[in-house]
């Protein structure tokens, strides 16, 4: 699929709770059909994993998802999705990922027979394959594995199937330290697209192969990790806002390739891509907060349908274990959105307002992924005749919208990135037109001993 509009053309009608095209589970939850769902993600405290730690590893797990649902249960919850996150090791040993996602599919069962409750798992196992060097993206122990994991968690029952992926990153991390607009679209809009449509294209024939559902990905990897640069004042703030614009076209190429939602929650881009695609996303924001900071806490809700967390750990706190009390944290916050949108779509729009003026003005990053910037970075893509154009298109929007908001006193910028506006655009016309001259300028630029080429259907 292309996508040349907008399933959602106006700002007013990007709104948390809602989408064109909900997404009913098996339990019989409705993801964007007028509730916002909690979204629980959670991990280990630290250990190591390995056969003799299994046991462990799945009473961790055990009583996790026991806490977690019997909180949900007492807080009379509407429905959740459980997120189960694999670890590194569990990837590698497909047969560890499926005894612990046993363990959450019988604890859900188990809630759902005592009480009731409605509840969908969301499989994202890790994406190992760059634990080559270079990354073998498209074969290996890494890559069967994974599919491996994928498959046979689809059979027993994981709904949501979803994955952070890599491609691209083995370049990108270097683009952002070196301030490089041109070799990140490289990362995201030619290796990024290319590993996507390839993965995706697997994931969705596994998802019809067993009735279940692709979920979608997320440019964690690139955008979050500009993010969290950002906050240690190591890139500029307005290089991350642009960098996370970009992200969008790569992402969406899940959805090109049979993605329906939600979007996976650490996907800051997904308000853009729920204006295009008007599929359900998830977010996460100021309850990421155990996992990374981010400086855009409520305005991340304001078009939600399931609201998430990041991995919080398995750890003992005063009220009780993290991962219990992160759940109720996420029901208070969809109990109040969804209030909200009970009393009115208008109620729901000023709510939506609140949260998204509380953090707008303040940082670059939160501006750039607001209702009103989100479609118009939307429309930027979804006019663009390829990726290459659709990311370069997208980030000339950013820079513009950044300028004109900084020049109007909507949005603080520090007096220091101000260039780094300008910088971007004169980098961004210095770009060829012809996308086949642009990726052999840029893997001309490449460490072989980094990056292989025929890894992504190239040539050096």
């Amino acid at each position: 699929m292309h996508y040349t509009s907008l399933a959602i053309p106006t700002a007013e009608d990007l709104l948390f709770g809602s989408a064109p095209f909900p997404l009913t589970t098996r339990s019989g939850m409705v993801l964007g059909g007028g509730l916002v769902y909690p979204e629980l993600n959670f991990t280990l405290p630290p250990m190591t994993i390995d056969a003799a730690a299994m046991p462990k590893v799945v009473q961790n797990y055990r009583q996790i998802i026991d806490g977690a649902l019997t909180r949900a249960s007492e807080l009379y919850a509407p429905g959740v999705v459980i997120e189960f996150e694999t670890l590194p090791p569990m990837t590698e040993n497909p047969a560890w990922g499926l005894e612990v996602l046993h363990v959450l599919l019988d604890g859900m069962k188990r809630e759902a027979d005592r009480t009731g409750l409605a509840s969908v798992l969301r499989m994202t196992p890790n994406d190992n394959r760059e634990f080559e060097r270079p990354p073998l993206m498209r074969r290996g122990r890494y890559w069967e594995a994974m599919l491996e994991l994928f498959d046979k968690s689809a059979a027993a029952g994981a709904e949501l199937l979803s994955i952070e992926s890599v491609g691209g990153k083995e370049l990108h991390d270097d683009a952002l330290l070196n301030g490089d607009i041109a070799a990140s679209l490289f990362s995201l809009c030619i290796l990024g697209e290319r590993d996507m449509r390839f993965l995706w294209t697997h994931l969705q024939q596994i998802a019809d192969r067993h009735g279940v559902k692709c979920a979608g990905d997320t440019a964690c990897g690139f955008g979050n990790t500009a993010m969290v640069l950002a906050e240690q004042k190591m890139i500029p703030r307005v290089f991350a806002a642009v960098v996370r614009a970009i992200t969008a076209v790569r992402s969406l190429v899940a959805y090109e390739c049979g993605a329906v939602g939600p979007g996976k929650d650490c996907g800051y881009e997904n308000p853009i891509l729920k204006a295009i695609t008007g599929f359900p996303m998830a977010m996460e924001g100021k309850t990421s907060a155990c996992a990374h900071f981010s400086p855009m806490g409520n305005l991340a809700a304001a078009c939600c349908d399931t609201w998430s967390n990041e991995s919080v750990q398995n750890i003992k706190l005063l009220g009780g274990m993290a991962p219990t009390c992160y759940m109720e944290q996420l029901i208070y916050d969809c109990r109040l959105m969804n209030t909200a949108r009970a009393e009115s779509k208008a109620a729901a729009r000023k709510l939506q307002c609140w949260m998204v003026n509380s953090d707008v003005a303040l940082d670059p990053q939160a501006f750039i992924i607001s209702p009103d910037s989100s479609i118009k970075l939307a429309q930027a893509i979804v006019g663009a005749d390829s990726h290459y154009h659709a990311g370069i298109a997208v980030a000339r929007v950013a820079c513009d919208l950044l300028s004109t908001a900084h020049a109007a006193g909507k949005v603080r910028i520090a007096p220091n990135e101000i260039h780094w506006l300008d910088t971007m655009r004169e980098d961004l016309d210095a770009l060829p037109e012809d996308e086949n001259a642009f990726i052999a300028e840029q893997i001309a630029r490449t460490d072989p001993a980094k990056f292989c080429a025929a890894e992504y259907g190239l040539t050096r």
